[in-house]
């Protein structure tokens, strides 16, 4: 009899109550933090943009028939555009919040015509196009490149350096991966939410130490979200309305002649994250053993993603894209159930309406998030590798060493193409790279090793 790959297929769900909300907490904490940075960089609503990430995903969920656990979040791609946007017409007030709209509008459309084009043409291309070979070198970009991030949560490097915040945060990353390895029942279900739970417990207590020690470097964790909530306890410290764009006054800034500009900001960048939406649900497909671009379809898939993009422009200003950190749980606790990830995107809609949890995630500190990751976008790039193993790449063949090795460097390496106001990102120019490379080594015209008398 043949071992059950997962633990919940797609298509079931928890028995138990309890053990959905923490498979769909265990979701919510993993992209939280990414979610979150996206409006910390570009000043739009953080609260909405969580709202905008759950109300996203559940449409992603409905137009995919409930066939893909893709969980869908703020794009980091669109944060260049989005800045862009903001300052057209006034630099100074930098507020143009309709153009923001406007441009993930735009994205959406693109989104929807090249699903029509799939819906039509079909797929078949894709896999002469973006063959293991291309894919599985990207999906392991995708993944180191968010090493950066990881790290930088992990030694706070926006702030000061800190040993100890290091240390909690490499102490949640152990107890994570103690507990995915040696745990049993749920608890090994649920090894981010230990993980992090653990890292804040012991941050609490060190923090409580340095507190009444002023020792400034165990001063770990920043309550004051908490006590700003509840000072003084009013309705609002319990339930608010997030600050959503639509309820805003947009036209001050914006002028119909800036609609050229505003296409050539976000036009282009959607098509890199229409190769990153490509890869990530390659890697989900190898994770559950499905082809998720066949069946719901990548019609289905796009539309879900570039259409959720446009809700979350209304909504935050902030685009959606699918989350390799939650991918990551996926693969690592193999719970693929597309009711724990809708389950994870109604607690982010409620999260954002409840001011004390939205309070209490800010109080998070960033090294033990960090920590964590090291274990998440290190899955993702370990997956491209395990996609290579799988399909057999012979990796003693020149042309095969040649495509990984140009999408590994330039993707790793931060090779970004910049013309005007248009930048292509280093995952996209590999992506690129590699197919170009792909296509021009045909590997039955290799030339044979000779034999030279030296």
């Amino acid at each position: 009899m043949e071992e059950k790959r997962l633990v919940l297929d797609i298509e079931e769900k928890p028995k138990k109550i309890r053990h959905w909300l923490l498979f769909a907490t265990q979701h919510f904490l993993a992209m939280i933090v990414a979610c979150i940075t996206v409006p910390i960089i570009t000043g739009l609503p953080i609260d909405a943009t969580i709202v905008a990430a759950g109300i996203g995903t559940l449409f992603y969920i409905a137009v995919t028939k409930g066939k893909s656990p893709v969980f869908l979040s703020s794009s980091f791609a669109y944060i260049a555009p989005i800045l862009s946007a903001l300052a057209l017409g006034d630099e100074i007030a930098n507020n143009n919040l309709l153009a923001v709209i406007i441009g993930m509008g735009m994205v959406g459309v693109v989104y929807v015509i090249v699903a029509l084009i799939v819906k039509f043409v079909g797929t078949a291309w894709l896999d002469k196009l973006l063959p293991p070979i291309v894919i599985g070198p990207v999906i392991m970009v995708i993944g180191l490149g968010l090493s950066v991030s990881a790290i930088g949560n992990l030694s706070n490097t926006a702030g000061s350096y800190n040993i100890v915040g290091i240390a909690v945060g490499l102490v949640a990353m152990l107890v994570t991966a103690l507990v995915a390895h040696y745990g049993k029942g749920t608890v090994k279900l649920v090894p981010f939410v230990v993980g992090l739970g653990a890292g804040y417990v012991l941050a609490a207590i060190l923090t409580a130490i340095g507190n009444a020690t002023d020792v400034e470097i165990l001063k770990l964790i920043n309550f004051t979200p908490l006590k700003e909530a509840f000072s003084p306890v009013t309705f609002k410290s319990f339930l608010h309305l997030p600050d959503f764009l639509f309820l805003k006054n947009m036209t001050e800034q914006f002028d119909a002649s800036q609609i050229p500009t505003i296409i050539l900001l976000f036009g282009p960048v959607s098509f890199v994250t229409i190769c990153e939406h490509i890869g990530d649900h390659k890697n989900m497909s190898s994770i559950v053993d499905r082809d998720l671009l066949k069946e719901p379809g990548l019609t289905r898939t796009l539309i879900g993603d570039g259409v959720a993009t446009s809700i979350s422009g209304i909504l935050c200003g902030a685009a959606n894209t699918t989350y390799g950190e939650n991918t990551a749980v996926v693969g690592v606790t193999k719970i693929a159930s597309t009711a724990v990830i809708g389950g994870a995107a109604l607690l982010s809609v409620f999260v954002g309406f409840f001011t004390p949890f939205t309070a209490f995630v800010e109080t998070i500190p960033g090294s033990i998030m960090g920590g964590v990751s090291l274990l998440l976008y290190g899955f993702i790039a370990a997956s491209g590798m395990k996609m290579l193993i799988n399909e057999q790449i012979d990796l003693g063949i020149n042309r095969n060493i040649f495509v990984v090795a140009v999408i590994l460097v330039a993707g790793i390496g931060g090779l970004v193409l910049k013309i005007g106001i248009v930048e292509i990102t280093s995952t996209a120019v590999a992506m690129i790279l590699g197919i170009i490379l792909n296509l021009i080594l045909n590997p039955k015209k290799e030339a044979k090793m000779e034999t030279y008398d030296i």
